[in-house]
């Protein structure tokens, strides 16, 4: 029998998502895990595999289609002894030969030539091209063919599609495409009359859109507190030396901080929790976000069981998942959920601020930069050292003032004594 495929939810956050690209044909053949297709939600690029085996019989939405929601059929699988009557059944079995219809129609629209704000219906008909037009991605008539991701980019940075050659599926212009022509040519803003550069209005992308949409909430809805204390660098930052030198890998100040943010949340498991209207939930694990500055706003990826990965294994992961969230090549599971995000920013050489909670979790670090301080010694003595300061932002609700100040001296203690952090 034929089987349909739908929209997954690919997020819980996410209602659907912009058909990015197929990944496989009409009449190609397709194995169980198979990737199908790529969906562009609000965080990150996502395949979806097969669940069955058999022929893609036919394309129902488009490459290209703008905000799909989730359960819609996208396409149909034909199975083996399978004809092509059984699509038009399997459809009209599910009640969507209109809805289907209706899509492929939408999917086709052809775009108009400039591009359209993210999130109108304008830029979901621009978005998308029908297949016989999508050959080029540009033809007679001003007719673009672009994925939303590159159109969204092409208006951020000033570029102009037309001048575009697509390198995608059927000559379309994707990110990489729109990335080359900028680093070719950059265009500045048009001086306005009186000669200063003029200013621009830059459409909300999807991700900006959820991370104001999530932080606004947060910051409303969640009782925030903070906490701060400084911590003595100087035996973490000799021991980091000792363990970089000649090593394959290079341990950065930030990895060590993880795995000490992971071991403290085991000393003290009331912070490793997050808030339900119902219940507050203890966490298993210790997992680790940590926040990464993409060109489209910030992304946690998270790093599961910190607590119980060597600092090698933590760096490599953390190398390895920054570099996929900044082209937007994080799976959901790999940015949903989380004990505790680690935020920081002393490598851009701020001494201290407080980050806002990633709801569900209960608290988010914020790590400042190291720097050279006066301090006072055991021996009453007033020396130079190298300091930190971290603050804690946590949710009232689920964590009180003492409990987060314990978790805060236990962070201390092991970067403090950084040998505990290795063990």
């Amino acid at each position: 029998m034929a089987h349909l495929i739908k929209l997954p939810s690919v997020a819980a956050d996410t209602s659907g998502g912009n058909l990015h690209q197929w990944l496989k044909k009409e009449g190609d053949k397709v194995a169980v895990g198979d990737a199908l297709a790529e969906i562009e939600t609000e965080k990150a690029i996502v395949e979806i595999n097969a669940e069955h085996a058999g022929v893609l019989g036919r394309i129902v939405v488009q490459a290209g289609a703008a905000s799909v929601p989730i359960n819609t059929v996208i396409g149909v699988l034909l199975a083996d002894g399978d004809d092509a009557s059984a699509i038009d059944r399997a459809l009209a079995e599910h009640g969507g030969a209109a809805t289907a219809a209706t899509a492929s129609k939408v999917a086709a629209t052809p775009p108009a030539a400039a591009p359209a704000a993210a999130g109108t219906p304008a830029a979901a008909s621009a978005a998308a091209g029908s297949p016989a037009a999508s050959s080029s991605a540009a033809v007679p008539g001003g007719r673009l063919f672009a994925s939303p991701l590159a159109r969204r980019l092409a208006a951020q940075w000033h570029v102009d599609l037309l001048g575009v050659t697509g390198t995608g599926p059927h000559g379309r212009i994707v990110r990489r495409d729109v990335e080359a022509a900028r680093d070719r040519a950059p265009v500045a803003a048009a001086p306005s009359a009186a000669g200063r550069p003029a200013a621009r209005r830059v459409p909300h992308t999807g991700m900006r859109r959820a991370i104001a949409r999530r932080l606004t909430e947060s910051k409303q809805n969640v009782p925030h507190f903070y906490l701060s204390v400084d911590c003595r660098m100087d035996a973490l930052l000799a021991l980091r030396a000792q363990a970089n030198h000649g090593g394959a890998v290079k341990l950065s100040v930030n990895d060590f901080i993880v795995r000490a943010a992971a071991l403290a949340l085991r000393e003290v498991p009331e912070v490793n929790v997050s808030w339900h209207e119902d219940a507050i939930e203890y966490h298993a694990g210790a997992d680790i976000s940590v926040a990464v500055a993409t060109d489209g706003g910030l992304v946690t990826p998270i790093v599961r069981d910190a607590d119980v990965k060597s600092l090698s294994a933590i760096a490599g992961e953390i190398v390895e998942l920054a570099g996929r969230a900044k082209i937007n090549r994080l799976k959901p599971e790999e940015f949903t959920g989380g004990s505790l995000t680690v935020s920081n920013l002393g490598m851009y050489g701020i001494s201290q601020f407080a980050a806002i909670i990633n709801p569900p979790q209960a608290a988010i670090l914020a790590v400042g930069a190291a720097e050279r301080r006066p301090v006072v010694n055991e021996a009453g003595e007033l020396v130079a050292a190298t300091v930190m300061t971290v603050t804690l932002s946590a949710d009232h609700r689920a964590v009180d003032g003492a409990v987060g100040a314990r978790w805060l001296a236990a962070l201390r203690t092991l970067i403090e004594n950084p040998v505990r952090i290795l063990l």
